[in-house]
């Protein structure tokens, strides 16, 4: 692709970016979509196919340079804190920190309550491999033979933590207005959360070495004492 036709291209997904994540697939049109970027209307025919091949990409550019960063965070024979650094700070570097991220942001969440087609299969592609390699990273260092729920249960605790400090950026600087300030801030947030993230593979290492507590047992003891003291 020539330096021109590398910037056309580029424009279109900056606009689509923006304008998806304001008002949606259904409600987005290819015309102003090429207005906005400056071009014809065949533009988005010769880059993506369609309007639904413009979509996919503008929900896959950031899902694959967010892979690069994941390179390497699973070596084997690399420490726990390692792997989690490098897989939280893929994570949270992006999310919120300027115009683009917080369309992208609001895109994915938009998403979340109005599914495309096309988004199982975008996230199946893009996700579900380095999700997969963070349950057995996390296998290994539980002790667990092999992945399961509660595996699966844990990845999805280290991401949340994560993904918290894009989607709830604006809440966080009205409740806490100096966490996030400061040219050091991401760096300190990702340090406590590497922390927290070390914890929670402790706490599922030793309760599946039997040193740990099954959350609902006790509680479930408590009030069975409860009612025969009654």
């Amino acid at each position: 692709m020539s330096d021109k036709g590398a910037r056309a291209r580029g424009r279109l997904l900056w606009e689509a970016t923006r304008i998806f994540s304001d008002k949606g697939f259904a409600k987005a049109s290819t015309r102003e979509i090429c207005q906005a970027a400056g071009l014809n209307v065949a533009s988005i025919h010769y880059y993506f196919g369609d309007k639904a091949g413009l979509y996919r990409a503008v929900l896959c550019k950031p899902l694959e340079d967010l892979g690069e960063g994941f390179n390497q965070f699973d070596e084997p024979g690399l420490p726990l804190r390692e792997s989690l650094s490098r897989f939280m700070a893929a994570l949270l570097c992006p999310w919120g920190q300027d115009e683009l991220s917080t369309w992208l942001m609001r895109l994915h969440l938009r998403e979340m309550v109005e599914p495309t087609p096309d988004y199982k299969d975008v996230m199946a592609r893009h996700i579900q491999p380095y999700h997969l390699r963070l349950v057995n990273l996390l296998a290994r260092h539980a002790g667990a033979a092999r992945a399961d729920d509660a595996l699966h249960q844990l990845a999805f605790a280290l991401v949340a933590i994560v993904h918290d400090y894009g989607m709830s950026r604006e809440f966080m600087q009205i409740l806490a207005p100096t966490l996030l300030r400061g040219s050091r801030a991401m760096d300190r947030v990702l340090e406590r959360l590497v922390g927290y993230g070390e914890a929670l593979v402790e706490y599922e290492r030793r309760v599946r070495a039997g040193a740990g507590h099954a959350p609902a047992k006790p509680a479930a003891r408590e009030r069975q004492s409860q009612r025969t003291k009654r």
